[in-house]
C-alpha cells in the first residue's frame, strides 16, 4: 500500500483497516511459527503498512488539534 492510496481514505476507512492488517499480522505470525509461511517478508511488509496507517492517522489528528487551537486563540 502506497502512501498517496492511504491519504486518499477517510480516517473511519484508516481505522477499519488497521484492525484488519492486525488481525493479518497475527495470522502470518501464527503460519510463521508452525513453518507454513513460505514467503516471510510478508509480515515485514504488514508491519510496515501498519505503521504508514498509523502515521497518517496521528498527522491528521495533530494537523486538527493545531487548527483548533489556533481558532481558540483568534
Amino acid at each position: 500500500m502506497k502512501i498517496h492510496e492511504i491519504n486518499e481514505m477517510k480516517t473511519e476507512e484508516i481505522l477499519q483497516r488497521i484492525k484488519e492488517e492486525e488481525r493479518n499480522l497475527v495470522d502470518l505470525r501464527f503460519s510463521h511459527q508452525l513453518k507454513q509461511l513460505t514467503n516471510t517478508a510478508k509480515i515485514k511488509n504488514v508491519k510496515r503498512d501498519i505503521a504508514r496507517l498509523k502515521t497518517v492517522l496521528q498527522k491528521r489528528e495533530l494537523q486538527s488539534a493545531s487548527i483548533s487551537t489556533k481558532g481558540e486563540s483568534a
